[in-house]
């Protein structure tokens, strides 16, 4: 029986504006394993939201999944109709977004939430589904519980608004969650106890995680593997000692560069990336990263890298990718 729960392979997604393709993503393969945290990370715009949208089928209807496979438990969804791909929303695969003031109707009790979901997608009576709400908010932390499902989302901080949100998602048991920045806008206390709390929920019911983030930081701390995406495209994949500890690509050392090291001193200075990413309607021929890569060569502009394998785990689309290896400065 294969460890694999889901596997994509050579997605293409683009947007549509008028006359004008804007590519966001760009012949993608990636897998999640069964029980895993995977970690998915690349600044703002580099199509990670938009690729876990595409596999969800939530994007919006100016956008077009071009091409690719989606495999989930050994089934093809990317064909479903949408009614067959709303039933696997949140039975077999559900979504955290980042900020829960816009996932939340502000109308609706936070237990309503719950209710219709637990109604909708495990048949449950509206009775049984609330005290089944309950549970949830009590298993997701938060105090008072019975009290607490009946107040509306603005009487929750962001904190507690974040757990209301993985309650949902955990609610009907999926087998892959998707946290889409689930800690962006929290304060750093609030960040961990989110993230320690995603990771205890995960260890008790053997979830895969799909952790979508532009901060190292936080996926060193959960994550097993990662992934590490540019301008729609994986730059770098392997697991989290391999990225941290001996990165190939020039995007992964440039990101790992950009952190803030605890151990350099107060004059230490942070290396930012210079330039910015490419945009959508007008990408290079070559390397997406050239433009921005202290190493590029003639031949980065021109053409595109093929993926080198480094072991069974790591692999790098750079053609540098490996020389004068050693980690990161």
């Amino acid at each position: 029986m294969s460890d694999t729960l889901l596997e994509v392979k050579d997605l293409k997604t683009t947007f549509y504006d008028g006359k004008t393709r804007l590519e966001a993503i760009r012949g993608i393969n990636l897998n999640v394993q069964k029980g895993e945290i995977l970690g998915i990370v690349g600044e703002s715009g580099s199509g990670k939201s938009v690729l876990m949208k595409s596999i969800m089928g939530i994007i919006p209807k100016t956008a077009k999944v071009e091409s690719g496979e989606m495999i989930l438990n050994g089934r093809h969804i990317e064909n479903l109709s949408n009614k067959e791909k709303r039933a696997i929303r949140g039975k077999e695969i559900a979504m955290i977004f980042q900020d829960p003031m816009t996932a939340l109707n502000p109308l609706k009790k936070v237990g309503d939430h719950l209710v219709e979901l637990l109604v909708r997608v495990r048949g449950m009576k509206k009775v049984e589904a609330k005290n089944e709400a309950i549970e949830m908010l009590r298993m997701v932390g938060i105090p008072s519980p019975e009290a607490r499902v009946n107040q509306y989302p603005h009487e929750f901080s962001g904190g507690m608004r974040q757990r209301v949100l993985i309650a949902m998602a955990l609610s009907c048991n999926p087998e892959l969650l998707i946290a889409d920045e689930p800690t962006t806008a929290l304060d750093v206390t609030i960040q961990a106890q989110i993230l320690n709390l995603l990771k205890k929920l995960q260890s008790e019911n053997d979830m895969s995680v799909v952790l979508i983030t532009h901060d190292l930081g936080v996926v060193a701390s959960l994550c097993s593997r990662i992934v590490v995406m540019y301008a729609g495209m994986i730059m770098e994949e392997g697991l989290a000692a391999e990225i941290f500890y001996s990165p190939k690509h020039p995007y992964t050392k440039a990101l790992l560069n950009s952190i803030p090291k605890m151990d350099d001193g107060e004059k230490s200075r942070l290396k930012p990336i210079k330039g910015s990413a490419p945009s959508l309607n007008n990408l290079p021929k070559g390397c997406p990263f050239a433009e921005r890569c202290e190493l590029a060569m003639e031949k980065c502009f021109t053409e595109m890298p093929a993926y080198k394998k480094f072991s069974e785990t790591q692999s790098s689309m750079c053609f540098l990718a490996g020389e004068g290896d050693g980690e990161h400065e």
